[in-house]
């Protein structure tokens, strides 16, 4: 092999090599980072229950909010299937029974949820996409909850 053919082939080489590691931390971040969203429905008809975060959506089911000093729990519904969502933190202004939520934490199990997030519906004509989604999915969208 003559100067140019080794000149290309490390070339070559040191391209590849970087292009996998460039690779493989893009990978890990997009892993770490990723949020999965998922109806209550959802949850129950899937067969393996997720580790990490996750986003639950629907409505709030009215009569469901309970208070305890900083933490409250209430249940997010598709209205064929329910979460019963535990929050500790402070509620946010827009955040009521009746109404459009997103929330995001880890599941203990099947049917239950430790939240870090609540995502509030933004004014009454606003529905976040994922419920809004879920609810047209599942037959359960309605003309009075947006759009």
């Amino acid at each position: 092999m003559n100067n140019n053919v080794k000149k290309r082939l490390y070339f070559f080489l040191v391209s590849i090599i970087t292009a996998l590691i460039i690779g493989k931390f893009i990978f890990d971040s997009l892993k770490v980072n990723s949020v999965y969203f998922f109806s209550p429905t959802d949850l129950k008809n899937i067969t393996e229950i997720p580790n990490g975060i996750i986003r639950i959506g629907g409505m709030v089911k009215i009569k469901s909010l309970k208070k305890k000093g900083n933490q409250y729990s209430f249940i997010v519904t598709d209205f064929k299937n329910d979460i019963l969502v535990n929050y500790s933190g402070i509620k946010p202004n827009l955040f009521e029974e009746g109404q459009g939520a997103v929330v995001e934490g880890r599941l203990n199990t099947r049917t239950n949820l430790v939240a870090t997030k609540i995502l509030a519906k933004h004014d009454e004509n606003y529905m976040p996409k994922e419920v809004a989604d879920a609810l047209k999915k599942t037959g359960d969208w309605k003309k009075n909850y947006g759009k």
